[in-house]
């Protein structure tokens, strides 16, 4: 094979961009598992989306390593807490071994037993860095575009039904 064939008709190095547009999927997919694990509450898995260094900065609310992040989420998004977390329109770009990734997130949380529901918008900057395991997290964070929260008790008909619990009724 040579140079000549090595290269795509805009005159990319082949190779080169089937590794970017990989780490573009791997990177999106550790994103989506990144919320998955949230809303799930699998909290090693969702650990495991980060390096031990990693930072976060929720609308100020900031953590200085993975296990601080961690902790937080599994003391405060336990049972009992059901949460919907969406990122969509990934704007994702690979350096090599780095990348930066921008996501607009949909959220919802409701606390039945409190009687209280959260929903809003944000958009995530996050910086990734791959590893001998893959994609990991070095920073992730997002600003609020909006939030809204309501009292469970003001919006009449409403019924919360959590995870396990039969909801074709």
């Amino acid at each position: 094979m040579t140079e000549t064939d090595t290269r795509s008709s805009h005159g990319r190095d082949l190779g080169a961009e089937l590794d970017r547009l990989h780490a573009l999927e791997d990177v999106r997919a550790l994103k989506h598992r990144y919320l998955r694990c949230l809303d799930t509450k699998q909290w090693q898995e969702f650990e495991d989306c980060f390096v031990p260094d990693a930072t976060g900065d929720y609308n100020g609310l900031v953590f200085d390593d993975r296990a601080a992040l961690v902790d937080y989420m599994r003391t405060h998004m336990g049972p009992g807490l059901i949460s919907l977390h969406q990122a969509h329109h990934p704007e994702v770009e690979v350096h090599g071994e780095l990348a930066t990734g921008r996501w607009y997130l949909q959220d919802k949380v409701i606390v039945a037993e409190h009687g209280f529901m959260l929903e809003g918008a944000a958009i995530y900057d996050d910086r990734y860095v791959r590893t001998p395991q893959g994609w990991r997290i070095a920073h992730t964070g997002y600003r609020r575009t909006y939030e809204a929260t309501y009292r469970l008790a003001d919006l009449p008909g409403l019924r919360v039904r959590g995870p396990g619990e039969h909801t074709h009724v």
